[in-house]
């Protein structure tokens, strides 16, 4: 199953659920397994947060995902800062893990979440900043065909049931 999603969203802390039950859902209709939904939906979060807090000036953000045989893609964009690239090599480069930040501190573990939970994770500059979150399908998922052709997942089937 080939699929894309694009949307802009308001800079508003509430649309970052809207896109985990969107992006969710057309990950879970992919064919996707739960625990790779569950990452990609913790990291696309925490990027989606990013944009909301650093996304000025602009009023809005974008989510954009790509879904195909063999990877999973999902690009957060917005106007605001970017993260400063030396500071990102120097914090992330090293052999040894990055330190985490106090037990009492409200931010400082998004970059660190979306790296262990994706295969690939960069970010790209000016004149939009975009976070790209990159994941394999992997042999838990689903065929993707069996999806494109209308069979609905194991997973979403239960998660339907879940709901009633």
């Amino acid at each position: 199953m080939d699929a894309v999603f694009s949307i802009s969203l308001p800079r508003r802390a509430y649309t970052v659920a809207v896109v985990r039950d969107i992006l969710g859902t057309l990950l879970f209709r992919a064919g996707m397994c739960r625990d790779c939904v569950d990452d990609f939906l913790l990291a696309s979060s925490e990027a989606c947060a990013n944009a909301v807090e650093h996304g000025g000036p602009s009023s809005d953000y974008r989510v954009d995902a790509e879904i195909d045989r063999h990877w999973c893609e999902v690009r957060i964009s917005h106007t605001g800062r970017a993260p400063d690239p030396e500071a990102l090599a120097a914090r992330f480069a090293s052999e040894r893990p990055p330190p985490l930040p106090g037990l009492d501190s409200e931010s400082g573990r998004g970059i660190l979440l979306m790296r262990r939970l994706m295969d690939e994770v960069s970010f790209e500059g000016e004149p939009r900043i975009t976070v790209l979150l990159r994941k394999r399908r992997a042999n838990c998922d689903a065929d993707p065909e069996g999806a494109a052709a209308g069979g609905v997942p194991a997973q979403f089937g239960a998660l339907a049931l879940d709901r009633v």
